[in-house]
């Protein structure tokens, strides 16, 4: 599975946080939750706690769960 990459952080003076990836809003943290981030960001791979933060990362099953015959829209497959 491919590092997660294009997440951004900027810090604003009201203590909030917005998050970015590819250049594109994933979220704005407020309060203890931004303080908390902060933290957890300068003491680890900033990457992967922006992405698991945004809720933005993969766990690798996806093409599986596409191809399940409950997220077939209506179709299923018996046999």
């Amino acid at each position: 599975m491919p590092r997660p990459r294009g997440f951004t952080y900027e810090r604003h003076r009201d203590g909030s946080v917005a998050l970015t990836h590819h250049g594109r809003a994933a979220g704005v943290l407020r309060g203890a939750r931004a303080e908390k981030f902060l933290a957890e960001v300068e003491s680890g791979d900033a990457q992967l706690v922006m992405a698991r933060w945004t809720g933005a990362y993969r766990f690798g099953n996806e093409r599986q769960a596409r191809n399940h015959p409950r997220n077939q829209g209506g179709r299923t497959r018996r046999g």
